[in-house]
């Protein structure tokens, strides 16, 4: 197999602030930090806390995977807060993620439509369960084939946790750079998870205009 394209992470990156009024953040997250603090002094470095301390207010709205990169929204107040979670929770906000994935799909495009649990004995991982598992679907787009990788586009329509590395993998084309669901060769010690969020669009709480933002993936 070729010399796969697995960047290193760096969590002590900066976080960008993509814009900013006074109702809301947009940051990008770099792979590796968390977005709000995990148990234990040694997990609380995370997005949130960063940006509280140029905007004291700041409130996490949604969350990535501590190895996920790309854009996030945070209000700046509870009113703010509010509307946008219901946005989150309504399905009314426009996400989607590039990612590098092993081997190349045989369809250019396609959706996935698994339930998903998460799985005590192997955690953190998430599994496929048709008994137990809540509903969870993905649309996938191949944007470019490489020897070994593809580059592919994918947008949850539900946001279950690991939903869009877990679905990958079974339709067996796990993630590069993923430790915890792709085999070793395709994620090298110390390498970053190779998933960006990209796009995110939504209603502005306060002046009712649709934004979008995007930034482009890093890999």
């Amino acid at each position: 197999m070729p010399a796969l394209p697995v960047p290193r992470h760096d969590p002590h990156a900066s976080v960008e602030v993509l814009y900013a009024d006074a109702a809301l953040l947009v940051a990008v997250k770099p792979s590796g930090l968390l977005s709000v603090p995990g148990k234990g002094d040694d997990k609380q470095d995370c997005l949130i806390a960063r940006l509280q301390d140029d905007w004291p207010g700041a409130r996490i709205v949604h969350r990535l995977d501590r190895d996920t990169s790309g854009l996030l929204v945070v209000a700046r107040d509870a009113d703010v807060h509010r509307e946008l979670s219901r946005q989150f929770h309504d399905r009314e906000v426009e996400k989607s993620y590039v990612a590098l994935v092993l081997g190349s799909p045989q369809e250019d495009s396609g959706e996935i439509d698994l339930p998903l649990r998460y799985d005590p004995p192997t955690k953190p991982r998430h599994v496929v369960d048709h008994e137990l598992g809540q509903p969870s679907l993905t649309s996938w787009r191949v944007l470019a084939r490489d020897e070994g990788f593809t580059r592919v586009a994918l947008t949850p329509h539900t946001g279950r946790s690991h939903q869009l590395r877990v679905h990958m993998l079974a339709l067996g084309h796990p993630l590069l750079g993923d430790s915890l669901y792709a085999p070793p060769e395709a994620a090298p010690v110390g390498s970053r998870l190779c998933l960006h969020a990209e796009t995110l669009g939504f209603v502005h709480p306060v002046h009712g205009g649709r934004v979008r933002f995007t930034r482009p993936a890093p890999f």
